[in-house]
């Protein structure tokens, strides 16, 4: 029998760009990637929807999700931790 912690939980950081849905905030992941033929990197970002139970997540924190199984047609990562603060 294989434990559901065999396979690695996929972890990611990103901002806080909206925290307007209830215990639902969304999350701006960037990232670089390199142009294949000019060999340019170029930055590309992906909006994500995580479950944010407390409601204690608020615009600009830098904040660490975990990929979890759909909570809704778009959910499917939760907050793990807020590794920075925004500016007050």
């Amino acid at each position: 029998m294989s434990d559901n912690k065999d396979k690695a939980q996929r972890t990611i950081e990103g901002r806080v760009v909206s925290n307007k849905m209830d215990k639902t905030v969304t999350v701006l992941v960037e990232r670089q990637v390199k142009h294949a033929l000019y060999g340019k990197y170029i930055r590309r970002s992906t909006k994500l929807h995580a479950h944010d139970a407390e409601n204690s997540c608020k615009e600009g924190d830098v904040v660490r999700v975990v990929e979890i199984a759909p909570l809704s047609k778009t959910k499917n990562w939760r907050v793990v931790e807020i590794v920075t603060r925004a500016a007050e």
